[in-house]
């Protein structure tokens, strides 16, 4: 995963831990039954990352959606 260092700022390490930097940014995002999802997050939105048995765990909070 890449995140442009003027949408995004990484805030934590463990856990991972990413917010935007401005309003409305994206992030399109495909599930492990290859269905694709496009978010818009608020100014300030995180993201929160876990790896689980080698796979990727995104989570957020439907609040810091648009």
């Amino acid at each position: 995963m890449d995140f442009d260092d003027s949408d995004w700022k990484q805030t934590s390490n463990n856990p991972i831990v990413f917010q935007t930097l401005k309003n409305n940014v994206s992030l399109e995002i495909e599930d492990t039954s290859h269905k694709s999802y496009k978010l818009n997050f608020k100014e300030g939105g995180k993201l929160n990352m876990f790896r689980v048995t080698g796979k990727f765990r995104l989570t957020w909070n439907d609040d810091d959606l648009l």
